[in-house]
């Protein structure tokens, strides 16, 4: 059965993701676009929410996020429960958000990864494993915490 992967932008990351889906389905990936379908200006809460509920309903296992910094996609997808989205500008970092945190959201920001950049990115953050031991029981307690924080 062949993966599926979930992308949205809005205007300001619509054409870095663009550059993107064709190396997910290179990959082998089926990618589900959920929006934005153009550079016209719109908001991205509905789409970073959009995309962060499908995680959190464990309709899918991982999805990208596009906008201009990250830093409001990763406000938005991270109030869902289960959902740990990762704001990544480098290939360590989404490599360590892999193995300590098991993100299963990758964030990027169009005004500070190039195309080529993110493409590094996304294949290091496909290809790492959670490391799972001591980050594990972090893991947990992020769930545990979650279900006080929302009751």
């Amino acid at each position: 059965m062949t993966e599926k992967i979930l992308i949205a932008s809005d205007h300001a990351g619509f054409s870095l993701k663009g550059r993107l889906k064709p190396q997910l389905l290179k990959k082998g990936l089926e990618v589900i676009d959920l929006g934005t379908y153009s550079k016209e200006s719109c908001d991205y809460p509905q789409f970073a929410y959009t995309l962060a509920k499908k995680i959190s309903e464990k309709k899918f296992r991982r999805g990208i996020l596009i906008c201009k910094t990250g830093i409001g996609n990763s406000i938005m997808a991270n109030r869902l429960r289960g959902v740990r989205a990762a704001l990544v500008y480098n290939v360590r970092a989404a490599r360590l958000s892999r193995k300590h945190n098991d993100s299963n959201v990758l964030v990027l920001g169009a005004a500070f990864v190039n195309k080529d950049l993110a493409k590094r990115i996304i294949d290091a953050w496909l290809k790492t494993e959670f490391q799972g031991e001591r980050h594990l029981r972090r893991l947990n307690l992020i769930k545990k915490l979650e279900k006080k924080i929302r009751s």
